[in-house]
Parts: structure tokens; sequence; C-alpha cells
């Protein structure tokens, strides 16, 4: 287990912890109410043990907070699976898994600082991105064909189902650059015709914008779930109370961001230098 899997299997343990002690009951009479072990009650506590789901509804009937459950239940998935190594996990692997995901959402909404999103990629803009992504992680080059073929594959989410779709782009992406100037311009061109697909919205954020709220790359999927990527690691976010969160960040970013004609005018500002 990662550092950061286990501090995050113990915070929950905490958090039921002072659960248990909000209820007046000791360790063992716990146990003993729940028909448990009299260890089980400590080793979930300092997270050297998962609880099951129904472990949780038992843990909240006897600490009368059932209303509870669905936030905790929705927090130790989050804990058990959330925290996916990038090392770990193979390119093209993680773009099926996208895939998938994608297909059985109604609403995407994405943020993206630095790079143009997946779902808008050329294809040179893309392997160009992969290329880099599989030398930073030391990964083999025969994963390139695959992994481009899956993002490839994961772009027809755009054109078939009724998926809606909302980017809001930092302006910095339009600058940041990725392989050739005439590879640049291509992907321009990219965003300009996503732009007019019916069920796209794309908005920009202007390099001189004011700062209202804490943000990072994001991808939401409806009030699902949402997908963040770090450095190490892709964090999958279950939790009810952190997804608001990150709408809240979204809505925010949204309100900021220029659209239609003054975000077209900004990406053809790109493509002339």
């Amino acid at each position: 287990m990662t550092t950061t899997a286990k501090q995050a299997r113990e915070a929950f343990g905490d958090r039921l912890r002072n659960l248990r002690k909000d209820a007046g009951l000791t360790g063992r009479q716990l146990a003993e109410l729940a028909g448990w072990p009299g260890s089980k009650v400590s080793k979930i506590e300092y997270g050297r043990q998962a609880p099951t789901d129904d472990d949780l509804r038992v843990w909240c009937i006897h600490t009368r907070s059932a209303d509870q459950v669905p936030d905790l239940i929705a927090t130790l998935r989050n804990v058990e699976a959330a925290y996916l190594e990038w090392r770990r996990m193979r390119l093209p692997h993680r773009q099926k898994q996208s895939v998938a995901v994608a297909e059985r959402t109604n609403l995407i909404r994405s943020f993206e600082l630095l790079l143009v999103p997946g779902l808008l990629q050329t294809p040179p803009y893309a392997e160009a991105i992969l290329r880099r992504v599989l030398s930073f992680y030391d990964g083999p080059n025969d994963d390139i064909g695959a992994s481009l073929a899956a993002r490839l594959e994961r772009q027809q989410v755009l054109y078939r189902g009724n998926h809606r779709f909302y980017f809001i782009l930092s302006e910095q992406v339009l600058h940041t650059r990725v392989g050739t100037a005439d590879l640049m311009v291509e992907q321009m061109d990219r965003l300009l015709t996503a732009m007019s697909l019916p069920r796209v919205a794309l908005g920009i954020i202007p390099a001189d914008h004011e700062y209202l709220a804490p943000t990072n790359n994001f991808v939401m999927y409806d009030d699902r779930e949402v997908r963040v990527e770090t450095v190490s690691a892709e964090l999958t976010i279950t939790q009810p109370a952190e997804i608001a969160l990150y709408d809240k960040s979204f809505q925010t970013l949204r309100a900021q961001a220029v659209h239609g004609a003054d975000a077209r005018a900004m990406i053809a500002a790109a493509m002339s230098r």
C-alpha cells in the first residue's frame, strides 16, 4: 500500500472512531453490540483492517449515525480503489477504462490547465503526449500504438449517444507547445471544429483572470465521480462532499471563461502566433 493510501485508510478509521466516541461506546462495547471479535473495532479504527459495507451499516446503527452510511460507503470505496499508481497501470488499459466510464455518463465536464483534453486531441498531438508520458514513466515503447488507438476510440463518445460535454481550458493550453508549429496549428483548428459540435461547450479562461477558487486538472462524470491526475497517480473521487467541491470549482471557472466568438478569437490568435 502506498503511503498516501495508508494515510487515507487511517484517516477513515479516525472518522469511525469519532462516531463511536460520540455515541459514548468503548471499542469492546461496540464489538459486543455488533457480535464481532473484540479486536475488530481497533483494527478498523487503526487502518489495519478494511470494513465491508455491511460493517459500516452495523457501525452506524450502534453509534446512532445511520444518516452517514451513504457518505461512509462512498468514502470507503474511494480509499480502497481511488489511488492508482501510473507505473502499475499500462496506458492502453487506462484508456479503455476511460472509454467505459464515458459511455455511461450523460454530462462530462473537464478542466485543463496545460494540455488539450484527450477527447479533443488530434492523433499527432495525442501521440506526442503519449510518447512524453511513456518516456517519463519509463514505459515500453510498444505501448504507443495501443495507447493511441485506445485514446482515439475514446473520442468516438463525442459523436454517439446522448452525451454532453463542457470543456474549460486555461489560456495556457493554447500556448503549451506540443511537437511542431504545424502540429499545434492543426490542434487549434481541431478545437474550432469541436466548438461547432451540437453537444459540446468550450470556454477559455483568459490568462489575466482573477484567482477565485483552488483548482487542478479534473474530469467530472455526471455527479457520480471525479478523476484527478497527479504526477504519481490518478485519483478517482466518489465521496459526495468532495464531488460537490469540484462542482463548485467548475461553476466558478465557467463564470470566468469566455465562450463563442471570444473563445474562437483567442484560438485564432494562438494559431497566428
